[in-house]
């Protein structure tokens, strides 16, 4: 115990033994162990406060170290409410902003401009964009945003183009874009932010006064999160760490789930072997979760090897059981996730405080549906809604000019996507013709004359290509087409975000077979059920229904085909349906996004081998015991109540997986789970199927009513005897889309239906009871 303990007595009140005896250690190396909701900032903060109002250090002789800019701003604010002093001039940051401080402060000998500017990840991959231009090489081969990553990945690892390990002749050219890239910043004056920190760390080893003076400045260094340090940041801790430098680091080896973003979860060990820490302080009370959660959670995470090792504790009581959930379906699984978190709504509980959360973002998009088609207002967490991120916006854009080439929207966003060659002096002189001409962009590709100009028409003759080959395939082998033709999962496949991004192109899949299904298609169909007073063919169920009736051009009689049908439908659910600002919401995040937050109500979602755990993680310990942990940190996000769910089978890659319930359920304490049968009322196994087969039947979200029963909506109306007159093979006219050729007729009367080949505007299938074809002889 320190010999100040009895001192700034109103600072320490309310304290529980072990943050006590945290807080008042005395000038020593310590290591703090902080279990989840254990007031892990609270001792941060009153320990700052304690050295500092019982004279042990001035407030310029300590450093805090957080890695958020949010938590750097909060530890302020509470410190600045506990003491009679400024603290604004205190160095409490990240460790970002806390370098661009030092740099700032010694520009000079860090051979810097003084005005010198940090990029930011948008400039940083323009400067390497720069760089490769210049150096002539094929961005097709060293892609801006991989060779970007390879820089930030050395500087992370303290490496610079030197030293570099070359293993083969594609690493070599990436070591000298690096050694240029360098340069380059060099001779502009910027940094980005792995910089900061490399080269702030590399002045402190190369500058025996510098060191030592802030080394002595420093007597107390506080780094908060310490379990996702790497391993420059570790190494640039240990630079301002000197023989009397107090060094207090607080974290959780049970919340290390960063080890993607070089977090070394072993630096925890490592510091308390070099640093000779005298004792390690457990914080186990927790403040957040009753006990069935805590148990749940510590039985869990005992089964990792490799960790220091504590146990939550609560005094609130055991609180309700962890309520476990099969469903048949993912389908089933988000109605009762829905249905479920409306009645905890209904018995008083705030949206905001319920939070889903799922292992990958792909998971979200059938829980975003089931939100959606009930109306329930919800908001993604720290990423984007399904239709909204940039890999599923490319293959909605792609699908949408293979669906009308004259889009010009969906043309300039992917004609260079992936890179084709098309610069912006090209597409603005594409632009420029297509204005004089008052034709689309596609139409007016002749225009540009050129190396551009070749490229552009090779795009055009990719989309007609595409165009072609999927004429009369499904809406899934259209998608999965494009998929591969365009280049999009060739081009993720080496992108490095894209593991998670091939996730959700597979999603888009799975949202289209669901969708064929859910709209009453059928798998096979070409086209859509014909509407009376549109005498279009448009989506049929539930909300989309509305919305596709004003797609279709009545007076045209052009039929909506399911492609059609699936854009509109894309389209409304990528509206603003999210909610707005200050409007109680459910909450959707990835585990990862959900750290650092609390809920009452916790769903963790898609609890199946291969999911959750991952199967990429599986066969290693490392990954195993970093998917554990992450398991972890999900239980741990709950106060209240939580629910685990799992379902027999999941949509993946557009084809139906038969799962297993997660390894995660054996390593759970059977006396805090509840199994339960899902209600027979919106969800369950034999609603699921009903569900399922009323949407098979084309009843749609609308026709589902009462305790599980399903009603059959009527046909809207009488086939009628054949009156067209027309056949296969005749040349036609049509007001709008000019001479064609009839491919295929199918239906009778009202119910008809025509293919018509109209050239360059493309197939179009019509409503024959509308539309107006005139044979032409």
């Amino acid at each position: 115990m320190s010999p100040h303990s009895d001192q700034a007595p109103g600072l320490l009140a309310n304290l529980n033994p072990e943050q006590l005896a945290a807080v008042t250690l005395p000038a020593q190396p310590a290591l703090i162990l902080a279990g989840a909701g254990s007031g892990k900032t609270r001792v941060l903060t009153t320990r700052i406060a304690w050295l500092i109002q019982t004279g042990q250090v001035s407030p310029g002789g300590v450093m805090a170290v957080t890695f958020t800019n949010k938590a750097a701003k909060e530890m302020l604010t509470r410190l600045g409410a506990m003491l009679p002093v400024p603290v604004r001039g205190m160095w409490v940051g990240t460790f970002h902003g806390l370098c661009n401080r030092f740099l700032r402060a010694h520009w000079k000998l860090a051979a810097l401009p003084q005005g010198f500017q940090i990029l930011d990840s948008a400039d940083q991959l323009s400067a390497v964009k720069r760089v490769i231009k210049a150096m002539n090489l094929d961005e097709e081969r060293f892609v801006p945003k991989q060779v970007t990553w390879f820089i930030a990945g050395a500087k992370e690892d303290g490496l610079r183009p030197k030293d570099v390990e070359i293993r083969d002749e594609q690493t070599r050219t990436m070591v000298r874009v690096y050694e240029a890239y360098e340069e380059q910043c060099q001779r502009e004056g910027v940094v980005d932010f792995a910089e900061l920190l490399l080269r702030t760390y590399e002045l402190m080893r190369d500058n025996d006064p510098l060191r030592e003076h802030y080394q002595r400045r420093f007597r107390h260094l506080l780094v908060d999160e310490f379990q996702d340090t790497n391993r420059l940041q570790y190494a640039w801790l240990k630079m301002f760490a000197g023989p009397q430098t107090s060094v207090f680091a607080v974290g959780d080896d049970d919340q290390s789930i960063y080890a993607f973003r070089g977090a070394q979860v072993g630096n925890m060990a490592q510091f308390e072997r070099e640093f000779r820490v005298p004792a390690v302080i457990k914080l186990e009370r927790n403040y957040r979760s009753f006990g069935n959660i805590l148990d749940a959670a510590n039985e869990l995470i005992s089964r990792n090897q490799r960790r220091l090792g504590k146990n939550l504790r609560t005094e609130a009581g055991p609180g309700e059981p962890v309520r476990v959930i099969e469903s048949t379906s993912d389908f089933g699984e988000a109605q009762w996730l829905v249905e479920e978190s409306q009645q905890l709504h209904r018995e008083g509980m705030a949206r905001s405080d319920i939070a889903f959360l799922y292992r990958s973002n792909a998971q979200s998009r059938v829980v975003e549906s089931a939100l959606f088609n009930a109306g329930i207002p919800y908001k993604v967490y720290g990423g984007l809604r399904f239709f909204e991120r940039a890999e599923v916006k490319h293959a909605l854009s792609y699908l949408r000019l293979i669906e009308n080439p004259n889009d010009d929207t969906s043309f300039l966003r992917v004609v260079n996507f992936p890179a084709r060659g098309i610069g912006a002096r090209t597409l603005e002189q594409l632009q420029d013709a297509a204005r004089v001409s008052g034709r689309s962009l596609a139409q007016s590709t002749g225009a540009v004359t050129g190396k551009g100009g070749a490229n552009l028409a090779a795009f055009v003759a990719l989309i007609d290509g595409m165009r072609s080959a999927t004429q009369g395939l499904t809406l899934r082998q259209i998608i999965e087409h494009m998929l591969h033709a365009s280049g999009l999962v060739d081009f993720y496949k080496t992108d490095r975000e894209g593991k998670e991004r091939l996730e959700n192109l597979d999603e888009l899949v799975n949202a289209a077979e669901a969708f064929v299904t859910q709209e009453g298609f059928g798998k096979d169909a070409v086209a859509l059920p014909i509407d009376e007073q549109a005498g279009t063919f448009a989506a049929g169920a539930g909300a989309v229904a509305a919305a596709a009736e004003q797609v279709p051009d009545a007076q045209t009689g052009e039929i909506m085909s399911p492609l059609a049908a699936f854009l509109t439908h894309a389209s409304l659910e990528a509206g603003d349906n999210q909610a707005q600002a200050g409007q109680d919401a459910i909450q959707l995040m990835t585990v990862h996004s959900a750290k650092g937050l609390e809920f009452d109500a916790v769903f963790i979602t898609g609890l199946e081998e291969g999911l959750f755990p991952h199967e990429n993680s599986i066969a290693d310990i490392d990954g195993l015991e970093e998917e554990r942990r992450l398991m972890y940190v999900a239980i741990t996000r709950a106060r209240k109540r939580l629910y685990l769910s799992f379902s027999q089978t999941r949509m993946l890659h557009g084809q139906t997986r038969y799962n297993i319930k997660s390894r995660f359920f054996d390593e759970l304490p059977e006396s805090a789970l509840k199994w339960i049968t899902p209600r027979n009322q919106g969800f369950g196994s034999g609603y699921a199927r009903e569900y399922q087969q009323a949407w098979s039947r084309g009843s749609g979200l609308g026709s589902v009513v009462g305790a599980g029963r399903v009603e059959a909506r009527t046909a809207p109306f009488a086939p009628k005897a054949p009156s067209h007159g027309l056949r296969s093979g005749q040349n036609v006219f049509h007001t709008k889309f000019g001479e064609g050729v009839i491919l295929t007729i199918e239906g009778q009367g009202d119910d008809a239906r025509a293919q018509v080949n109209f050239g360059r505007h493309g197939m179009k299938w019509l409503a024959l009871s509308v539309a107006k074809l005139t044979p032409v002889e």
